[in-house]
């Protein structure tokens, strides 16, 4: 069984540096950590308090809220999608 090729890259998430090493392109893995950036950044004007640990959890916990919305969504979708077809 052929190994995927693996990337190495560092980003900047939250003033912070990590490397990050995945199969997906590098473009993709920047994508993700600006995403979470980004999600930190917004989360942070609302609970300027938090520190770095607790504002880490807090996006975690809205980005698998997200996640699990969206999934609904595609459920629905797809039961929709079968009951046209049927």
């Amino acid at each position: 069984m052929a190994e995927q090729q693996k990337n190495k890259i560092s980003v900047d998430i939250y003033g912070q540096t990590y490397k990050i090493i995945g199969t997906e392109s590098t473009g993709h893995m920047r994508l993700v950590a600006s995403i979470v950036d980004d999600k930190m950044r917004e989360i942070s004007v609302h609970n300027p308090t938090l520190d770095n640990a607790k504002l880490a959890v807090l996006t975690a916990v809205n980005t698998v809220h997200e996640l699990l919305q969206l999934k609904e969504q595609i459920e629905s979708l797809e039961e929709q999608l079968k009951k046209l077809k049927d």
